[in-house]
């Protein structure tokens, strides 16, 4: 299989490192880290004039009509430079969902403005993820084991409530650690029904009943915690519910494959970053009178973070092209998250070691990378967990194949 990249996403990539290249430099990347809101306004209009803000939607509402392979290229730009940007949070958990599952009043709202720069969107997906419901291939009807609707409702549901108000929905709790919560037009949150239903309706954060908690993360970035009391949800703004086309659990676990997929991307371009970072710095720094860069034990472990970082490479490509060639992708995306969690620390631990002494210095440009890349091991969560989730499928399609024999047997 060649998974070489294509004109489009050469383009894209090409387009989007040179912008990165210039604008967010080191210098610039540390000024906007010490601001409040972590976010580069100036670069966020430039991606918008770049046409870069619309690749992965369709044409009718702004977008290029493009895919989940550009977009990652996109992504895999912004990892190389640690932009700050909320690029990942707008265009794959909010704008993606969005366009798949939004009614077209809700659509022409929301996607012509998150194509100009002016709407930015994300998701509070935690505690749905943590509950189950962003398991790839895990649905309502695939739960029933776990017990009735309501019994589900009433255990292991630490989320957003939601209770029927006329044609809408009135919503209360919390969600934690929501990405870029602060800059968002719109925050797609799972809800849990009195009766069990799963949905997924998006909620203004400046709402009356709605509030954010500040929160930091590891790499600098602002996650705030919502809470929601009370806060009314219209019909057209739910995008998942019993008797719509997905239900919430379902638009969930479309969004979490796409998301973790596309934080492989970033892993990748900040593995890639560091390590080229790596090996000008051992060419340049001498001991006993040599390249650091020539000495057999610095070598190998170079090698060992190339290694990891094709892994990540191949593993994200199979998992992107999947999702947007329609074909099962459950397990690619969970393949490619391992590597991303497991081999991307990998990568970043040994560069920062090869760097000595000012490895350790948090000023110093490859220790934001270190800390990115751990933020995505995070979020994607540790390898061991991944490799369960991994083992959940794998299960889960064994059962369904021994299934199907048994019903043709009889």
């Amino acid at each position: 299989m060649d998974f070489s990249l294509g004109e489009e996403q050469l383009a894209v990539e090409q387009s989007a490192s040179a912008l990165f290249g210039k604008m967010a430099t080191p210098d610039r990347v540390a000024v906007v880290e010490n601001g409040a809101d972590r976010f580069d306004d100036v670069l966020w209009a430039e991606l918008a004039r770049a046409d870069l803000l619309g690749i992965a939607l369709p044409s009718a509402w702004g977008g290029s009509g493009m895919g989940m392979l550009e977009l990652c290229s996109l992504l895999q730009a912004q990892g190389r430079y640690v932009a700050p940007v909320p690029l990942w949070s707008t265009l794959v958990l909010g704008a993606m969902p969005v366009a798949e599952f939004g009614a077209d009043s809700l659509k022409e709202r929301l996607l012509p403005g998150v194509a100009s720069g002016e709407v930015r969107l994300t998701a509070a997906l935690n505690e749905a993820v943590a509950a189950g419901w962003g398991l790839a291939g895990v649905t309502s009807a695939s739960r029933e084991g776990q017990g009735s609707a309501g019994a589900r409702a009433s255990r292991g549901w630490a989320g957003v409530r939601a209770e029927r108000d006329g044609d809408g929905w009135r919503l209360s709790g919390r969600a934690f650690a929501v990405p870029q919560a602060h800059l968002a037009t719109r925050v797609l949150v799972p809800a849990l029904g009195a009766d069990g239903q799963e949905l997924a309706v998006l909620v203004d954060p400046a709402m009356p009943g709605a509030s954010l908690e500040r929160a930091l993360t590891t790499d600098r970035q602002v996650h705030p915690h919502l809470t929601l009391d009370g806060v009314r949800v219209p019909c057209d703004e739910v995008l998942g519910a019993p008797g719509m086309v997905a239900t919430g659990a379902e638009v969930v676990s479309w969004v979490t494959a796409r998301g973790r997929t596309g934080l492989c991307a970033i892993a990748l371009g900040a593995c890639e970053e560091a390590l080229r970072m790596t090996a000008s710095y051992l060419d340049e720094r001498e001991q006993f009178g040599r390249p650091l860069s020539s000495f057999q034990g610095v070598l190998l472990k170079a090698a060992d973070a190339a290694i990891d970082i094709e892994a990540v490479r191949v593993t994200l490509w199979e998992a992107a092209w999947r999702l947007d060639s329609g074909r099962p992708a459950s397990e690619a995306v969970a393949v490619a998250n391992w590597w991303a969690s497991e081999a991307g620390q990998r990568v970043v631990h040994a560069t920062q070691h090869l760097h000595g002494g000012v490895g350790a210095d948090i000023s110093y440009p490859v220790h934001r990378y270190f800390l990115w890349v751990k933020q995505i091991e995070l979020m994607l969560g540790s390898p061991s967990a991944q490799l369960a989730e991994l083992g959940k499928i794998v299960t889960a399609e064994v059962a369904e194949v021994a299934g199907h024999r048994t019903q043709e047997l009889r």
